[in-house]
């Protein structure tokens, strides 16, 4: 049974998902009922209706064993990108939806998006090569999650950047979740692994029980942030 919400800001149990991990349709995207999404474990793909996530499995990744590859290690090493965060949010977003054959990022998403930003709440690390935006991604942070939604890139390895870029900010920064909600080959490559719903709920639990670092980034944490661009040896 695929459940329809309407107005009212609540979200079925997750565990009535269907194999997909569709729980249910319908409502919108306004930011409170975002933010209850996430806290719930749930996310949206689509809006006309929109779709509503929580999939089992669930990928992650785990932020405390994660490491660079070697080649990615070295791309970092050439300084041939400038990293920041939190400078063009709405960008990131348009460029994520405009470099993808097909996408559920629509004005409504980016609009809904660009609103939990104003909010501190949702965040952008970005690339640059020679003051060109080539590559970012951006998401959700809630207590000590983040949750990324989307990437872009425009040059070879300037969104593997970007990723490694935000698991050494949220590393320097004790978080404790990255979920990247779906497992694709490409999120495979990059570290992800699935774990159950079950085990993913409680991390999310967890997590929530910490502060949420609410604001702009780049601007709150300027000093720590060039102390997060180290890649492990």
């Amino acid at each position: 049974m695929i459940f329809y919400i309407e107005d009212q800001l609540i979200f079925p149990p997750v565990d009535l998902a269907n194999e997909d991990g569709l729980l249910c349709f319908g409502g919108d995207l306004k930011p409170e009922r975002l933010v209850i999404a996430y806290e719930s474990g749930i996310f949206p793909w689509a809006d006309d209706p929109v779709l509503w996530f929580s999939p089992d499995p669930r990928m992650v990744i785990d932020l405390e064993n994660w490491k660079p590859s070697k080649s990615l290690k070295r791309t970092f090493n050439k300084g041939l990108f400038t990293l920041k965060i939190d400078t063009d949010f709405n960008t990131v977003m348009e460029k994520c939806a405009d470099t993808r054959e097909s996408t559920w990022i629509s004005d409504d998403f980016i609009e809904s998006y660009c609103q939990l930003h104003e909010k501190g709440i949702a965040h952008s690390f970005e690339v640059y090569q020679e003051d060109q935006l080539v590559g970012g991604l951006y998401g959700l942070s809630l207590g000590s999650a983040f949750f990324g939604e989307s990437m872009f890139h425009t040059v070879t390895d300037a969104s593997k950047i970007a990723f490694m870029n935000l698991i050494l900010f949220l590393r320097h920064h004790n978080f404790t979740l990255l979920d990247c909600q779906i497992s694709n080959p490409h999120l495979v490559r990059l570290g992800g692994i699935d774990v159950s719903r079950e085990n993913y709920i409680k991390q999310l639990n967890n997590a929530l029980e910490n502060e949420t670092k609410i604001g702009n980034w780049g601007e709150l944490f300027l000093n720590d942030f060039q102390k997060s661009l180290i890649p492990n040896p």
